[in-house]
C-alpha cells in the first residue's frame, strides 16, 4: 500500500554526484602533494601550488567536500525511507545543497591563497565559517522535523548516529571557530594557549569520530542489512554501540596533546579514554592498511634515528639524515593515493554508466510498516528493502 506522495529524491542525487566530483578532486590533490614529498619540484616555486598551502585544501575536501555531500546525501535518503515520510521543506533541502557546495568552492579559493586560521580541519576564515553555520542549522531543521515527521514511531537506528553526527559537528564548529574579525580575510580566535589547543582538539579528534564515524556508522546501519537482505543481528546491541561511541569518543581529544602544557591531568584522561576506544577503532583502521602502514614505518624509522646516540653522548644521525630516510616510504605512500583516486575513477565511470541511459523516476511513499514485536528482538531491514515482507 502506497500513499500519494513520493520521496524527495533530487537533492540526494545531487549530493551523490558530486561525492563522486569531490573524491575525484579530493583524491587528486592528495597524489599531488603526496607526490611533492618524493619529488619537491612539484611545488612549482608557486605559492598556491605549494605543499602547505595544498595540504588543508586535501584534507578539506575529502573530509567535508567528499564526505560531507555523502553524508548530507544518505541522511536524506535514509531518513525518507525511514520514517515513511517526505523531507520536510524540498527548498530548505535544495539550500542546504547549494549552500554546502559554495562552502566547498570558497574552500577550494581561500585556502590556496593562504587565507586561513591555521586550526587543522578548521582553516576557513569567519565569512565562511557563517555560511557553514546557516547551512548546518537548515540541515538540522530539515533532518529532525522529517523525523518529528514521521509516520511510524519507531526511530532507526542509522537516524541515532546521523543525529549524532549533526548536533556534535554544530557545537564543535561553532565553539572552535569563535573568534574576532579584523578584516574580510582575517580574525582572530579568542583562545589562547594551552585552551586554544584543547579546543583544536576537542574539535579536530571528534570531526573525526562523528563526522567520519558516527556519520558513516548511520550509512552502514541502513546500507549493509539492505544489501545482505538480512535484519540487522541485534537492535539492542546497536544501541550499546551507540551509546558507547559518543559517551568514550568525546572526550578522548587530549590524547593529540601528550608532553605539552596541558595539564597532566587532561593528558590522563585523554589516554585512558583512548584504550577504552582502541577496539573499535582497529575495527576500522585494519581496512586502510592498503595506504597506512608505510607511514608507520616511516615514523618508527624517524624515531629509532632521533634516539640514536654516539659512545660520546653525541646524536649519530641529524634531523635531514633521518628524513631522507624516510624518502622511500613517501614513494609507498604515493602509490597507495595512486590507487584510492584510481578507484574513484571508477566508482565515477560505473556511475555514469548506470545513469546515463534512465532517467529518474518518483519512488512512492509506502504506508506505515507494521511495528517490532519486541525491543531487543532483531529489528526488522530498513524501509526500502527488497525482502520477504518488507515494502520496497
Amino acid at each position: 500500500m502506497y500513499l500519494n506522495e513520493t520521496y524527495n529524491d533530487k537533492v540526494v542525487r545531487q549530493f551523490a554526484i558530486m561525492t563522486v566530483v569531490w573524491g575525484i578532486v579530493g583524491m587528486a590533490v592528495g597524489v599531488l602533494i603526496a607526490a611533492q614529498l618524493y619529488w619537491p619540484s612539484l611545488n612549482f616555486d608557486v605559492p598556491w601550488l605549494t605543499y602547505s598551502r595544498l595540504r588543508p585544501l586535501h584534507t578539506n575536501a575529502v573530509i567535508f567536500a567528499f564526505g560531507g555531500s555523502a553524508l548530507l546525501g544518505t541522511s536524506y535518503y535514509v531518513v525518507q525511507r525511514t520514517c515513511h515520510v517526505r523531507l520536510f521543506s524540498d527548498r530548505l533541502a535544495a539550500f542546504t545543497f547549494w549552500g554546502w557546495q559554495a562552502v566547498i568552492v570558497a574552500a577550494a579559493i581561500t585556502l590556496p591563497l593562504g587565507i586561513t586560521q591555521s586550526k587543522e580541519y578548521a582553516e576557513l576564515e569567519w565569512p565562511i565559517d557563517l555560511l557553514i553555520t546557516i547551512v548546518w542549522v537548515a540541515y538540522a531543521v530539515v533532518f529532525f522535523t522529517t523525523i518529528a515527521r514521521r509516520r511510524v514511531s519507531h526511530i532507526y537506528v542509522a537516524n541515532w548516529f546521523y543525529a549524532s553526527f549533526i548536533i556534535t559537528i554544530a557545537v564543535l564548529h561553532v565553539f572552535n571557530n569563535l573568534a574576532i574579525p579584523v578584516s574580510l580575510t582575517k580574525s582572530y580566535v579568542v583562545y589562547a594557549g594551552a585552551i586554544d589547543a584543547m579546543m583544536q582538539w576537542w574539535y579536530g579528534h571528534n570531526a573525526v569520530g562523528f563526522f567520519l564515524t558516527a556519520g558513516f556508522l548511520g550509512m552502514m546501519y541502513y546500507f549493509v542489512p539492505k544489501a545482505a537482505q538480512r535484519p540487522i543481528y541485534s537492535y539492542r546491541l546497536s544501541v550499546v554501540h551507540f551509546w558507547a561511541l559518543i559517551s568514550v569518543y568525546i572526550w578522548a581529544g587530549p590524547h593529540h596533546l601528550h608532553y605539552t602544557s596541558l595539564p597532566d591531568w587532561v593528558q590522563s584522561i585523554g589516554m585512558v579514554f583512548s584504550l577504552l576506544l582502541l577496539a573499535p577503532s582497529w575495527g576500522g583502521m585494519i581496512n586502510g592498511m592498503l595506504y597506512i602502514t608505510a607511514m608507520w614505518t616511516a615514523g618508527v624509522v624517524q624515531g629509532l634515528m632521533w634516539r640514536a646516540f654516539n659512545d660520546d653522548g653525541t646524536l649519530t644521525y641529524s634531523f635531514i639524515e633521518s628524513v631522507k630516510a624516510t624518502y622511500p616510504f613517501y614513494l609507498i605512500r604515493l602509490a597507495g593515493g595512486v590507487l584510492f583516486l584510481a578507484g574513484m575513477l571508477v566508482m565515477a565511470w560505473n556511475v555514469w554508466m548506470t545513469v546515463r541511459h534512465e532517467k529518474p523516476r518518483p519512488v512512492p511513499v509506502p504506508a506505515p510498516a507494521p511495528e517490532p514485536a519486541a525491543a531487543g528482538a532483531a529489528a526488522p531491514l530498513p524501509a526500502g528493502a527488497a525482502a520477504s515482507g518488507a515494502q520496497p
